[in-house]
């Protein structure tokens, strides 16, 4: 199965034992944009910010593509300051057109309490609780 990993930038070091293990089952993996540096938002953001707006929307065209060139999503939804099952925006985002293209969609967690909890249930993604092997 093809999947795209959708997280948190500022959890994507949460993410490379998950990935080796998705490929030692035979799934072919899309990693995240800015996966080589998870820092390069925030410092085109404070370095290029008559830029940013650009490069941001670039980066939704990037994620979309993403998303319709695989069959599934896993979003890696781990605590981040506190919260746990963390979902940010981009990753809704993410969710969202998964869902519109007819895409599996995984959560590593459950789905986090918060405003977009109804419309995350609405997507129905498949709750692995940290099993990968219920991927396919």
């Amino acid at each position: 199965m093809k999947i795209f990993v959708c997280t948190s930038r500022y959890l994507y070091h949460t993410a490379e034992p998950i990935i080796e293990e998705l490929e030692r089952c035979g799934h072919e993996i899309t990693v995240p944009n800015n996966y080589d540096d998870a820092g390069r938002e925030n410092r085109i953001k404070a370095e290029q910010a008559n830029d940013y707006p650009a490069w941001k929307a670039e980066m939704f065209r990037k994620q979309s593509a993403k998303v319709a060139a695989n069959d599934a999503i896993l979003v890696l939804n781990f605590e981040k300051e506190g919260k746990p099952n963390y979902i940010g925006g981009a990753t809704f985002l993410e969710i969202f057109k998964a869902w519109e293209l007819g895409k599996k969609i995984y959560f590593y967690n459950p789905i986090p309490d918060g405003i977009l909890r109804d419309e995350l249930l609405g997507m129905n993604p498949v709750i692995l609780n940290g099993n990968l092997k219920a991927v396919g």
